[in-house]
């Protein structure tokens, strides 16, 4: 009787509630009063109906242990039925939204496409989960925001921007052809979108290499040596400017160019004498200055310096007039003397060229070689001829890149290597000039279990005598 009530009430609220959607206002309002008298006079017969204990009234659950407990199962298990039929309804209704964002996605794709072919392929573009066109502009204003375009400069040779995201520069090289094509990609904290696609055709970039130089001349043969293999045999787009210092060696000097010259037909270089001082950066703002044929790529180079054709063309596309200058993490070689003491006599140079742990080291606080054009060198002001004795000049001129307008490229080179020689730390220098020059021979000599074993020899070979000792003591006994 009372499951017919609780139906009938339902019933009743149903029929009611479908009626009222197409009655006049009033009328529906009437019908909503009715209900809800309905329900109370239901709830009052439902406590009538509530069984008696010791002739007093009861609500089910108070005194009527078993009837509470089959009641609130009742209403539980109802309870439960109608939130899995929401739980159905919801996961219905999510599949639709997915299936309509899916859609969605698809047109928007399909935009796109259609406004990267209108712009000759290059523009940008979405992936499968491409947000709507609000999330798209906002991706943009960041590309137009980035450094990558015309954006605020950012103090640092990193090239992921801290609130925006980060830049990719991409070189494909097509076979047995001096043409690359160069993508720059940027991932603005969201999915990946290509800024541009161009070919780079590098057939008639010419490098000049500046060498500013005193004394050392046996170190400047075996730089022509490379020079003559990879420049001229293999490169043919270079010119070489020769700064030289002082009148001790100059002849020397002079009949090495020569010969190479004559041997190879080479007539692209430049030798400067200046009768002073040997001083860097008075050297190569010199060598700047002699080239007269308007821009050209420059490559700041040392004597001790061996460079492969591929840095060449890494040196070609990584610097831009008006745009980037590049600034390559050289590869330094340890002392061969201790890397190859276990042999008769270290092996040719070209063999000693290997990036391993104990072999050398990536000189990443060496600013001396670096690939720029030669009116941004002049037009940031060049050396600072003010600063005087080792690597003082390097680092100042980097420096003020890094804080005026064009982009520094800072990455590890594989074809570029620092040949081992020794290094004079010269008293006359500043404290911090001397710190550095010893921090940078202390790490030129040898790997860091290399420089162990020659400060713990002593305790070394003391070890091996007990254990001659004692092994000559046994075979006695």
């Amino acid at each position: 009787m009372k499951k017919q009530l609780i139906l009938l009430g339902k019933y009743t609220l149903i029929r009611m509630s479908r009626r009222g959607s197409i009655l006049h206002t009033r009328t529906h309002w009437l019908l909503l009063g009715l209900a809800l008298l309905c329900s109370l006079v239901l709830f009052m017969y439902l406590l009538e109906c509530a069984p008696q204990t010791d002739g007093n009234a009861s609500l089910p659950g108070v005194v009527g242990e078993n009837y509470g407990k089959e009641y609130y199962q009742a209403l539980l298990q109802e309870q439960e039925e109608h939130y899995q039929t929401r739980a159905t309804s919801l996961k219905r209704q999510i599949a639709q939204l997915k299936q309509e964002l899916q859609e969605m996605s698809e047109k928007m794709k399909s935009l796109q496409e259609r406004k990267n072919i209108g712009a000759n392929g290059i523009g940008y573009q979405g992936n499968k989960e491409q947000a709507p066109s609000d999330l798209l502009e906002f991706l943009h204003s960041q590309i137009d925001k980035a450094e990558v375009s015309t954006g605020a400069k950012l103090p640092s040779y990193y090239r992921t921007e801290r609130d925006k995201g980060t830049q990719y520069e991409l070189f494909f090289k097509k076979a047995d052809l001096m043409e690359y094509r160069h993508v720059t990609l940027f991932r603005p904290f969201g999915p990946l979108m290509k800024v541009k696609s161009e070919m780079i055709d590098i057939t008639r970039s010419i490098i000049n290499i500046i060498v500013p130089l005193a004394e050392r001349t046996e170190a400047f043969a075996q730089f022509m040596q490379n020079f003559r293999d990879v420049c001229i045999h293999q490169d043919k787009r270079i010119h070489l400017t020769v700064v030289y210092f002082g009148k001790e060696g100059l002849s020397k000097v002079k009949s090495i160019l020569e010969s190479v010259a004559s041997e190879s037909n080479f007539h692209n270089y430049t030798l400067v004498s200046l009768n002073e001082e040997f001083n860097r950066g008075r050297g190569l703002n010199v060598g700047a200055r002699a080239w007269d044929k308007g821009e050209v790529l420059m490559f700041f180079c040392d004597v001790d310096i061996f460079f492969s054709a591929e840095f060449l063309n890494s040196c070609r596309l990584n610097a831009e007039p008006g745009k980037k200058v590049f600034y390559p993490v050289v590869f330094s070689l340890y002392n061969p003397a201790i890397v190859y003491a276990n042999q008769d006599a270290p092996p040719p140079v070209e063999q000693q060229l290997v990036h391993k742990k104990d072999s050398g080291f990536w000189r990443d606080f060496g600013f001396g070689m670096t690939c720029q054009y030669r009116s941004d060198f002049l037009t940031i002001g060049g050396f600072d001829m003010e600063v005087k004795g080792w690597g003082g000049e390097d680092v100042h001129l980097y420096r003020k890149y890094l804080h005026g307008d064009l982009i520094v490229i800072r990455t590890p080179v594989p074809g570029l290597f620092h040949l081992w020689h020794e290094k004079h730390c010269a008293d006359e220098l500043t404290p911090e000039q001397y710190r550095m020059c010893i921090q940078s021979k202390a790490m030129n000599e040898a790997s860091h279990s290399h420089l162990g074993m020659m400060v713990f020899r002593e305790e070394i070979e003391m070890h091996l005598h007990k254990q001659a000792y004692r092994t000559n003591s046994e075979a006695v006994g």
